[in-house]
């Protein structure tokens, strides 16, 4: 047997060829000049000895695919060809489309005629059927319907035409279904088809626990199939008899649908998965015009393509969230009979499929993720430099190679910080401020613009926490006017001094700016005994959600970390806290680092995004919950005003902490009791 293959580099052209070397004959591959060097490697990886792989240098978009130097040569020596060089992307520009996918097939079937070829081999897809509603058999072709409307499934559809209407030689179509990858090994070559969806999968599974229930959308029947499966049942078809003129559905008989694919490939994430799933057919009750012009609505459609964006998901793809068509695979099924050759069930590799995808092909593995490419050269302000958290982040930020500004009240720690970054040879410079004070604010953050002309990122980290209940609080007004006046006045007072100079610059070609706010996992679970921290911290954060969709078009970003407990100098004086599990200092600079980076809305244990969720779900049974841990955990001393020493008698010692709330805190990780 001798074989001619275009596309034979490609995904499912490589997978051919591998079976196709398990048979007689010599392989002959189209290749474009510069990726013989490709098909080298592939052929050293697959084993074969150099007789066996043939390169013949050509390109689809060329006449005769380029090859009229080889025609002589290969003329009356080809059995089998396959033609599987296009396009295979529905993101693609329709001009693309139609001269790689109609005008390729064109010339070659071309070729395979000039060279005398037994048998034309064409890879078509299920996209051939456009938006058929209900079953599309094998035998159909001419009921395909609203193709026009999608360049891919235009380009098919008229790339099968040629075949059937221009093609002199013997024929065979493949239409496989949505190739995923090997069912095996999960080795895949790009993002296509479900894979577009695997970056919200991971992004949930971040924010909540597995565990989580979650909401989502049932959809139709999605054909997916991995693509060794594909490979395999095209080489067995095509070396059987009989079987010219027809056309082969390569899809599951059995597909899952959209809502249940989307729980599989959660489950291997470990996400959550959506225990109630809505049947997108509810909305079958919209007629389809106004549907159509609601979405085209300007805002609405700013903010899909905005959602859209943001989550790596071509707009195109959502129309297989309710494709319409099913796939009737009679004659693939009759062709396979009594060989080993089926649709493995996407149960079975699934996790494969994920472990592939963030191992090898996840977005962000190919992003400069590192702390320097982030920040290096940029100028950095950080607010409670002197010690903890902020002193911690410091010294990160100057080894990434960014000037940073040390702002706190104390300037003999303020030098302790900077002689550490510049013993490191990092930048530093000292700016001291009283944070509660707006005007000293304001007279710090004149200095700094006259010095330094900019602020690229702003982290507000300086803060003050007050454990205390409601009922030790009614004579203590001034607890809740002080955390208010440093914890929200004092970090507003200094966005709103430098926030012009951010959005100005942001203007231009150049990145606005970047404010990081320490807020606190107490704003996600309302934590008891911490009215007056929380509330501090929720006004700022409540104020971050609601600038920073007026400085969208500025480049500016506000990022919220909602930071589990740290032991800092902060918490020193709760003696309860010396059992508690705790974050260092180091790790808490570790997730304003990643927020440099990022620039997320949101910084978040999954715990604490837990208790939000629950909140809003069941806001009484998290009451109940918190009650629980309000009387598990005793006050403080300090808190009853018995941390002083009274005629002449010892300060009062903090309660001991029962079992039971030892046990607690560990199951709660992170939150302050």
């Amino acid at each position: 047997m001798s074989y001619f293959v275009t596309g034979g580099t490609g995904f499912i052209g490589r997978n051919l060829i591998e079976q196709l070397l398990e048979r007689e004959g010599t392989i002959h591959v189209l290749v474009r000049e510069g990726s013989r060097g490709r098909l080298e490697e592939l052929r050293s990886r697959w084993g074969a000895e150099e007789d066996r792989i043939v390169p013949v240098v050509g390109d689809i978009s060329q006449e005769m695919l380029g090859c009229d130097h080889a025609i002589a040569d290969l003329k009356g020596e080809i059995d089998h060809f396959f033609h599987l060089a296009a396009i295979y992307d529905m993101t693609a520009d329709a001009e693309s489309q139609r001269v790689a996918n109609v005008e390729g097939t064109r010339r070659a079937v071309a070729l395979a005629e000039a060279v005398e070829a037994n048998r034309f081999h064409m890879v078509s897809s299920i996209a051939a059927a456009g938006l058929y509603k209900g079953t599309f058999t094998e035998e159909m072709f001419d009921e395909a319907h609203d193709v026009e409307n999608h360049p891919y499934f235009q380009t098919k559809h008229e790339s099968e035409a040629v075949v059937r209407d221009e093609a002199e030689i013997p024929w065979r179509i493949y239409r496989p279904g949505i190739v995923v990858g090997h069912s095996e090994t999960g080795e895949m070559d790009k993002i296509d088809g479900p894979y577009y969806f695997f970056k919200l999968i991971q992004r949930a599974r971040n924010l909540l626990p597995p565990w989580v229930p979650a909401v989502g959308i049932e959809g139709r029947e999605i054909n997916i199939v991995p693509v060794d499966f594909v490979a395999k049942a095209m080489d067995h078809i095509a070396h059987q008899d009989g079987l010219d003129g027809m056309v082969f559905h390569l899809t599951d008989p059995k597909p899952l649908r959209a809502g249940q694919i989307i729980n599989l490939f959660a489950r291997a994430a470990h996400a959550p998965e959506a225990t109630m799933r809505i049947d997108s057919k509810m909305l079958d009750i919209v007629p389809k015009q106004v549907r159509s012009g609601v979405q085209m609505l300007p805002p609405v459609k700013r903010i899909t393509d905005q959602v859209l964006a943001d989550l790596g998901i071509p707009r195109s793809v959502l129309v297989y969230i309710n494709y319409p068509t099913s796939f009737d695979s009679t004659n693939t099924q009759r062709a396979l009979q009594g060989t080993d050759i089926s649709v493995p069930p996407l149960p079975t590799y699934a996790d494969r499929l994920w472990d592939y995808w963030e191992r090898n092909l996840d977005p962000d593995l190919f992003k400069d993720r590192s702390l320097a490419g982030a920040i290096g050269g940029k100028v950095v302000m950080i607010t409670g430099a002197s010690s903890g958290i902020g002193k911690a982040a410091a010294i990160k930020a100057a080894a990434a190679g960014a000037t940073v500004l040390l702002v706190a009240r104390t300037p003999e720690k303020l030098e302790e910080t900077k002689n550490e970054i510049e013993e490191a040879g990092g930048e530093a410079h000292i700016h001291r401020a009283d944070l509660s004070d707006v005007e000293d604010v304001e007279r710090m953050a004149e200095e700094v613009l006259a010095e330094h002309g900019k602020v690229d990122i702003l982290v507000n980290n300086a803060g003050r926490s007050i454990r205390r209940s409601i009922a030790l609080s009614y004579d203590r007004f001034h607890d809740f006017e002080r955390t208010m006046q440093l914890n929200y006045f004092g970090s507003l007072k200094l966005i709103l001094s430098l926030l012009p100079a951010m959005r100005k610059a942001g203007k231009g070609k150049t990145k606005g700016g970047h404010i990081i706010n320490v807020s606190s996992i107490g704003v996600q679970t309302n934590t008891p005994r911490f009215s007056a921290y929380v509330a501090s911290k929720a006004a700022l954060d409540a104020w971050s959600r609601c600038a920073a969709s007026e400085m969208v078009d500025d480049k500016v970003h506000i990022t919220t970390i909602h930071m589990p407990l740290v032991r800092t100098p902060m918490i020193a004086p709760t003696k309860m806290y010396d059992a508690f599990p705790t974050i260092t200092p180091e790790e808490a600079a570790d997730m304003i680092c990643d927020a440099m980076i990022r620039k997320p809305k949101k910084v978040a244990t999954r715990l604490g995004n837990f208790g939000e969720t629950l909140y809003t779900v069941a806001p009484k049974a998290s009451d109940a919950i918190l009650n629980t841990a309000y009387k598990l955990f005793p006050e403080s001393k300090a808190a009853k005003g018995e941390d002083q020493k009274k005629d002449g008698k010892p300060a009062a010692k903090d309660e001991e902490l029962s079992t039971e709330g030892v046990a607690f805190a560990y199951l709660m990780r992170g939150v302050h009791w």
